[in-house]
């Protein structure tokens, strides 16, 4: 097998494995929720440091959803090949093993079960069916950021008693994690092109 074709299979783990790492290290979930304890004076949500862990690990689960689904969509498009270039889609057959390969890397990252995969895998698709119905208006329009699963979920999980304020809160989060999907998933695209040079 060429260089280049084992750096291509290597893509899907690779983003798999930076966008898990940059979720943990960059305390995205940690920082919105703590953001929001402060801003809105909802203390009583960080007093029991058990139930404090267990939403944090259920929001964590969240934004690992939302930022798989925004890789999922990222890796629909070929690299543009100059600047005034168009994105162009890949061939569905290219687009189902990355995804494959991606859902295999984060099952072995995470240690999951095949319950746990399947489990995920379930919530992925459904957060696709609902981005589907949003359409690319999403990714034009900065207040359509609200019209996302992963606000409506974290919202709710957050603090159902202030579910507007949580909203707002969860959509800032949101754009945070598509950025740090973004920037994972070109990152891992700009190494394997220097190592296929």
């Amino acid at each position: 097998m060429s260089l280049a074709k084992k750096i291509a299979i290597d893509i899907p783990a690779g983003v798999a494995a930076r966008v898990s790492t940059s979720l943990q290290e960059e305390r995205v979930i940690q920082r919105f929720v703590d953001s929001y304890v402060v801003e809105h004076g909802r203390y009583a949500l960080q007093v029991h440091a058990a139930l404090y862990r267990d939403l944090l690990t259920l929001l964590q689960r969240e934004a690992l959803l939302a930022a798989a689904a925004r890789t999922l969509e990222l890796s629909a498009f070929a690299p543009a090949t100059s600047a005034k270039s168009k994105p162009r889609s890949v061939s569905r057959k290219d687009a189902l093993h990355f995804r494959r390969k991606f859902l295999a890397a984060l099952t072995k990252l995470h240690k999951w079960t095949a319950g746990d995969a399947l489990d995920f895998q379930n919530d992925l698709q459904i957060y696709e069916e609902l981005l589907l119905r949003v359409g690319a208006a999403r990714r034009r329009k900065s207040f359509a950021a609200a019209n996302h699963p992963f606000v409506d979920r974290c919202a709710f999980l957050l603090d159902s008693s202030f579910l507007e304020k949580a909203r707002m809160a969860a959509s800032r989060a949101l754009s945070d994690i598509d950025d740090l999907a973004e920037h994972a998933f070109a990152a891992t695209q700009q190494i394997a092109k220097r190592a296929g040079n």
